[in-house]
């Protein structure tokens, strides 16, 4: 996985509340593995017409907001079903961090697990930086996660908090199988002690 530390990038403004994980990639597609031509599938059903061609007035497939990496979004962002492969989708097309008002409960797990950075803010604020960023098509907001502040499109400086042990997952780009792994010489040395110690804790198999 890859560590999140600072992140300088395009960002794009979803307005649309309640975007469920059905819209962010559709159900028919979550057999498909992760690989190359992923981020096709993602926002595929508003993203392009029923021949496959782009809808020109969805927002990543307008020229200055095609490099974006980082969403701003409304209340409730990837709502509905559990699935892993809306943060799959998102990360295929380049989308690192998202910012809004508030998201749905097993995205936001989902996204710490995959490398990817859901920020919390005020919906007030939330609202304002769409705003900006409609008005300054293709404006850069930087997302430092180490010193906990993200910068607007207007330059506007703006704290964030983030649980500290997901936050160093992160830096260190690691989920919880690869922070157990870290631990593996430990963990045999624990388990040859055991063995030695508690021999009538073995299976026999």
């Amino acid at each position: 996985m890859e560590p999140f530390r600072r992140l300088e990038a395009v960002a794009a403004p979803i307005d649309l509340p309640n975007v469920d994980t059905d819209r962010i990639i559709p159900a028919r597609f979550l057999r498909k593995a992760p690989g190359p031509g992923y981020e096709r599938y993602c926002f595929h059903d508003v993203r392009y017409d029923g021949e496959g061609r782009e809808r020109p007035e969805f927002i990543l497939n307008q020229a200055p907001y095609r490099p974006a990496r980082i969403l701003v979004t409304a209340e409730n962002f990837a709502c509905g079903s559990s699935r892993e492969a809306a943060v799959w989708a998102l990360m295929a097309n380049g989308i690192r961090c998202v910012i809004g008002p508030s998201f749905g409960d097993i995205f936001f797990e989902n996204s710490f697990k995959n490398g990817a950075l859901p920020i919390v803010v005020d919906g007030a604020l939330a609202a304002r930086l769409r705003a900006a960023l409609h008005a300054a098509p293709g404006a850069s907001m930087t997302v430092d996660l180490e010193a906990l502040v993200f910068t607007g499109p207007d330059g506007a400086t703006h704290p964030f908090q983030v649980d500290a042990f997901r936050r160093e997952c992160l830096l260190r780009g690691q989920d919880e199988i690869a922070l157990t792994l870290s631990h593996e010489d430990d963990i045999r040395a624990f388990e040859a002690r055991q063995a030695q110690e508690m021999p009538w804790l073995e299976v026999k198999t």
